[in-house]
């Protein structure tokens, strides 16, 4: 796809959100189910995945463990936002990867450190680009995946959270 391909095929879409704007508004979901053991199943729409505890929590690593997914959906999210960008502003990328890690703290998890955080001290985002592109165009590349990059933002900038049961 090129530049000029992405903005016919978001171009009407642009229109009706400026002039409908709830129709922007979408709300998305997902289920699980508890399965086997210590594992939940979470249709994805594509595939079914089987979560399960982390080897460092006593897992047996078989399952998908949901911080992995919470990686994998951010370098998924930003993979296809720097593609996208990438199209729209006609820079040609020969290859791309797009890596993320994070360091967990398992005693807070495991309630062994009240004091050690439960979640990711620290994530990094890594783009490995080649491209001939000017080092100036890379960057404004980067920050604006950066800027629309959905699951990277909502990690930055946490939603508001409401639990129901």
């Amino acid at each position: 796809m090129n530049a000029d391909e992405l903005k016919t095929l978001q171009a009407p879409l642009k229109q009706q959100y400026r002039t409908q704007p709830n129709t922007a508004l979408v709300t998305l979901k997902a289920q699980s189910r508890l399965g086997e053991g210590i594992t939940c199943r979470v249709e994805t729409g594509k595939a079914l995945v089987e979560a399960g505890l982390h080897p460092a929590t006593g897992g047996d690593g078989l399952s998908a463990c949901s911080g992995d997914m919470l990686l994998q959906a951010l370098v998924a999210c930003a993979g296809v936002t720097l593609n996208a960008v990438a199209t729209a502003l006609g820079i040609d990328l020969r290859d791309a990867t797009v890596s993320a890690e994070g360091d967990l703290d398992f005693r807070g998890t495991l309630a062994v450190d009240k004091s050690a955080p439960v979640g990711f001290r620290d994530i990094r985002l890594h783009f490995a680009l080649d491209s001939d592109a000017p080092p100036e165009q890379i960057a404004t590349l980067i920050k604006l995946t950066e800027r629309y990059c959905v699951v990277y933002q909502t990690l930055v900038n946490p939603a508001s959270f409401t639990i129901n049961y």
